[in-house]
Order: C-alpha cells, then sequence, then structure tokens
C-alpha cells in the first residue's frame, strides 16, 4: 500500500489507522503569546472533546483583566450556554448576592469554568446538567491552565470538587479542606469551597440560609486579596 502522502515506504492498515487517528483527534489550539481575547477568540473552535456537538458556543471565562482573584466553577449551565457568559443563571445570581455579602465586587473579579461547554441531556423540554467526566475536564484543562497563565491571580477559589479535583488532584476532597487557603505552583493560593447550585439544592429554607451563611465566611477568607 502507497505511503498516504505519496513518498515514503509502503504503508500497513494498521499505520493507515494510527495516521488517521492523530489527523482526526482534535486539540485545543493555544495561542502563542496568548491574552484573554485571543484565547477566548480561539476556544470558540475548540474540538478537543465532543462538548462542542451539543453546547450551543463556548462558554469562557470574564471579568477583570488583572483580578486578584479567580473563580472556577464546574462547568456553564443552561442559561449560560444561550448566553456565552459564565455565572449568569441561578446559581450565578446566588454568587453575585454571596459576594455582595462578603464585600467582594464581583467586577475586581476573573469567573471560568474547568469545562467550557454545557454538558447536558433532555428531560422533557428542559437541558439539564450532567457532570462531565475526565476525559472532558482534561480536554479543556489547557484552557484553564492558559487563563491561569495569563491572569496571574493571587488566588484562585475553586467553586466545587470538579473544579477542586482539576486543580488539586482527584483524591482532593471538599468537604475535608474546605476554606483552607492551599499554596500552590498555579498561584501562591488555592481554595476551595462549594458549588453555589449545591445551596439553590438544598431541601429546605433553614438549610439553604445555613448553607450561605457559611459559603459567604469561605469567601470573605479571600477577601483580603481583593
Amino acid at each position: 500500500m502507497l505511503h498516504p502522502y505519496g513518498k515514503g515506504p509502503p504503508c500497513t492498515s494498521m499505520h493507515l489507522n494510527a495516521v488517521a487517528k492523530r489527523v482526526d483527534k482534535p486539540r485545543p489550539l493555544i495561542p502563542m503569546n496568548a491574552t484573554l481575547e485571543s484565547l477566548r477568540q480561539a476556544a470558540k473552535n475548540c474540538k478537543a472533546c465532543d462538548l462542542w456537538r451539543t453546547g450551543t458556543q463556548t462558554v469562557f471565562g470574564g471579568g477583570a483583566a488583572h483580578p486578584k482573584i479567580m473563580f472556577v466553577g464546574e462547568q456553564p449551565g443552561n442559561q449560560e450556554d444561550l448566553e456565552g457568559k459564565p455565572f449568569v443563571g441561578p446559581a450565578g445570581k446566588l454568587l453575585d448576592s454571596a459576594l455582595e455579602e462578603a464585600g467582594i465586587d464581583r467586577s475586581k473579579t476573573y469567573v471560568t469554568n474547568a469545562v467550557k461547554h454545557f454538558k447536558w441531556e433532555p428531560r422533557g423540554k428542559r437541558r439539564i446538567h450532567k457532570k462531565p467526566n475526565a476525559a472532558e475536564i482534561n480536554a479543556c484543562r489547557p484552557w484553564l491552565d492558559a487563563e491561569i497563565s495569563v491572569l496571574k491571580p493571587h488566588v484562585i477559589v475553586c467553586l466545587g470538587a470538579t473544579a477542586a479535583q482539576a486543580l488539586l488532584g482527584r483524591d482532593f476532597r471538599v468537604t475535608q479542606r474546605r476554606g483552607e487557603l492551599i499554596k500552590s505552583t498555579l498561584a501562591p493560593y488555592i481554595m476551595a469551597t462549594v458549588h453555589p447550585s449545591s445551596i439553590l439544592r438544598a431541601p429546605d429554607e433553614e438549610t439553604r440560609h445555613a448553607e450561605m451563611q457559611r459559603f459567604i465566611e469561605d469567601l470573605r477568607a479571600v477577601k483580603k486579596f481583593v
């Protein structure tokens, strides 16, 4: 069999399959000397995993160009997917309220997600959140690393287990180390707390209020970095 590019030694079917896999496998195209805008534009065409097929659009991070605090969630939700902006749905509104209570101006922070496309499953006419798997999180990791590299935040706040495990390892448990300022090579400090959506899922108003107060206290621990 001839070489697929018309030169070189003959190829076996096994070799052709390997070439096809290398050619077809999409990879994130991180720009050289990246800026936030160049990253945002490049991420629009990312096909590093299959979530681009079902998501309306890439939902990149947004916020201050030189933030002291960077928030990382799991993935965009239905509203974020439609608007193309992070944390604008119910969980985002709760985050806004908590930040205000903690004395943190959201416009001076940066918010993003570990995964940039909305993963969902149909339930009637609704699109219901589905947890991203390890392969999808790993496929999106270069974009998150690039955001961190460009922004150079002083503290990264992981909102929920997916974000925390993406940055701190799969064995990290938010329940065990919640609110702890951890030294890191990614930023001077990383802290993990719950995702705002978990507060919205609280079984009753009393529990929701208690969880909200605890979340606000976690945020107050990073207020000094603003």
